[in-house]
């Protein structure tokens, strides 16, 4: 490293195509990335076994190491009243002739085509999908009308004003449905930051692909999404299987932390932008209101490190922020205190367990004590890392699960390969479709329920079932997934919706605000 030289050069992100085509490329079945390990491992052995041992007296294994795991079973699910349960088969579930299990009401929406030209064939291509997404949505249990307005518009330029004149014209307008070209980024962007932060309408988003095939599925999962933005709840765990935890008022809250890119250089940024360091982070955290875990709220805060400048990784909000969902599950429950809160912490790495079990968790206990100084919930604090290079492979191939051969959904490690005397495990919770599986590590860094191994695996597998976009379970719990959800949605507030401004943290700050309905919604969804 000392005789390197890193050449200067501005950061370049890849495009969908790229990341699309890279995806293909590397996506390997289980079978084929072991057997490359394998040999990866062999010829390193080979290259440096002679070194390691005379410098460091030291030797290493070139096979695999064997570990012992089990498979969960997957939690039977709740779906329409009149639905018979249903239990999970290969990570997910078909909705086919079933209900969502408590079905909202959608009768005000309208639609903002971008991506065709206003003529006879545009509107019927229109009005066909419109009869199938609403034949599919009562179908499955929820009330649904065809839109009472839709227009075409061009530019991005058109969208606050178009959405300003229906909020006018509709004061009860529940959504505003946009249908958008394949690529255009800025178009989403500049929908979402309208509907989350201006007039305070759930928004949803479909390509003109989907509109074109009008295929069953792409209905079916669009209304699984609008219904979850209206205050639906598609399906629930079970009561007869639940963890404990879930039989008493618990709060179970997600967080994660992400950083915008730096603004456009050259002839399209209007103001300076500072430097890459200095760029703010966005945290949000999230946090569940009903006794399923279905329903979430969300806080997001723009942040800058008060020492040196540089991106935050701690969120330091954290304690004002919990305290906003407290008051807001003290109300969606109708005056209930929760007397366990699990928190699901994302986008930590192993060398910041210290400093996130110093200022996160006390930050969480600050929250309650602001809100009754003598109210002390049980908190298990758990950090969740997809970034790692651990993979898990079927030592008995009959036990392979799909055509990729990956391990099961439900494979739990927790020996061998786990801290010797910390609480942690290996969960790999979805269906491995393409490539190999990557398990999620799951850390417990803070835990006064006193949780057993076994219940608090379960408990995780069971919130990676009610993910509300998709009949699949997921490859973390949801509230996690719904935390990264948010600060992305946040990122592209900031990172579309500036108009060539600097992210510094007061621009950030007022780009992500969603307005105080959505605050009530899951917009994210």
């Amino acid at each position: 490293m000392d005789v390197c030289t890193v050449i200067p050069c501005e950061k370049k992100h890849l495009t969908e195509e790229q990341t699309s085509n890279l995806i293909k490329s590397t996506a390997r079945p289980a079978p084929e990335r072991q057997q490359d390990i394998d040999e990866w491992a062999k010829k390193y052995v080979e290259f440096s076994a002679e070194y390691l041992d005379k410098e460091f007296g030291i030797s290493v294994h070139s096979k695999m190491v064997k570990v012992e795991g089990r498979v969960l079973p997957a939690p039977p699910l709740s779906l329409g009243p009149q639905d018979e349960v249903l239990t999970p088969q290969k990570g997910g579930w078909d909705l086919r002739g079933k209900h969502l299990h408590s079905g909202a009401q959608l009768s005000v929406w309208t639609v903002a085509c971008f991506a065709l030209e206003p003529n006879q064939h545009s509107d019927g291509l229109l009005r066909k999908f419109f009869k199938a997404l609403t034949n599919m949505s009562c179908r499955e249990g929820m009330k649904m009308t065809e839109p009472v307005d839709w227009g075409y518009f061009r530019s991005r330029h058109e969208v606050d004003g178009s959405f300003r004149e229906w909020k006018k014209k509709f004061p009860n307008l529940q959504l505003v449905m946009v249908i958008v070209p394949m690529k255009n980024k800025e178009i989403y962007a500049e929908v979402k930051r309208v509907g989350d932060n201006v007039i305070g309408i759930p928004t949803q988003c479909v390509r003109i692909k989907q509109v074109e095939e009008c295929k069953p599925q792409v209905c079916a999962n669009l209304s699984m999404k609008i219904n979850a933005k209206l205050g639906g709840v598609n399906h629930v765990i079970h009561p007869s299987v639940k963890s404990l935890v879930f039989q008493q008022p618990v709060i179970i809250f997600g967080a994660d932390v992400t950083h915008p890119p730096p603004a456009k250089k050259g002839a399209d940024a209007t103001h300076p932008s500072p430097p890459e360091n200095e760029i703010p982070s966005i945290a949000a955290v999230v946090a569940s209101m009903d006794v399923n875990a279905a329903k979430y709220h969300a806080r997001v805060r723009a942040q800058k490190n008060k020492r040196s400048g540089g991106a935050q990784e701690i969120i330091i909000d954290l304690a004002v922020m919990v305290k906003e969902l407290l008051v807001d599950f003290y109300k969606e429950t109708k005056g209930r205190k929760p007397k366990r809160i699990i928190f699901y912490r994302d986008g930590v790495s192993e060398g910041q367990f210290d400093e996130v079990l110093v200022h996160e968790v006390r930050a969480v206990q600050e929250a309650c004590e602001m809100l009754d100084k003598e109210y002390h919930p049980q908190i298990t604090f758990i950090v969740v890392q997809k970034r790692h290079h651990t993979r898990l492979f079927c030592e008995d191939k009959r036990d392979a699960s799909g055509k990729e051969q990956n391990v099961p959904p439900g494979t739990t490690v927790d020996r061998g390969i786990t801290h010797p005397y910390e609480f942690d495990f290996y969960l790999c919770s979805h269906y491995g479709i393409k490539g190999t599986s990557r398990p999620t590590h799951y850390h417990v860094l803070y835990d006064e329920n006193g949780f057993k191994a076994d219940g608090l695996q379960k408990l995780t597998y069971q919130l990676c079932h009610v993910y509300a976009r998709c009949p699949r379970s997921v490859s973390m719990p949801a509230p996690a997934f719904y935390a990264h959800l948010v600060a992305f949605r946040a990122r592209y507030h900031v990172t579309y919706g500036r108009d060539g401004e600097a992210i510094d943290l007061e621009t950030s700050a007022k780009a992500i605000e969603v307005s105080d309905k959505m605050k009530q919604s899951m917009y994210f969804a």
